[in-house]
């Protein structure tokens, strides 16, 4: 579980091109890396609990979630265009990488996921 949601927060600090990529090659709307991201968050406090990541984590993932509750209200914030010009997505990508260098997390591959269809 720890793996995912460095995975989620790798996905949301990755560059814009990068994120176009993996939005094509998994066949997934671009919203599908705010849902991860808000997975992960939903995930952390038993991580916390557990001891497998710090209150620091918790508290970026709940961080770059709100600006992404932010976001939700405007369809045109989730274009494959937006992800290379809104400044929100900028901002999002900004903290969660913050947050992987704060935390020594590093910048892993981009996760691999699998859509039942």
């Amino acid at each position: 579980m720890r793996s995912f949601v460095i995975g989620a927060l790798r996905l949301v600090a990755a560059s814009a091109d990068e994120q176009v990529g993996w939005v094509w090659r998994n066949g997934v709307l671009t919203d599908e890396i705010a849902l991860d991201l808000e997975h992960a968050t939903a995930a952390a406090p038993g991580l916390v609990a557990a001891g497998v990541l710090g209150e620091a984590v918790l508290a970026g993932l709940r961080e770059i979630d709100a600006v992404f509750g932010e976001m939700s209200g405007d369809p045109g914030r989730w274009s494959l265009e937006a992800l290379a010009r809104d400044e929100e997505w900028g901002r999002v990508r900004g903290l969660a990488r913050e947050l992987l260098d704060r935390e020594g997390l590093g910048l892993a591959p981009l996760p691999e996921i699998h859509v039942i269809r």
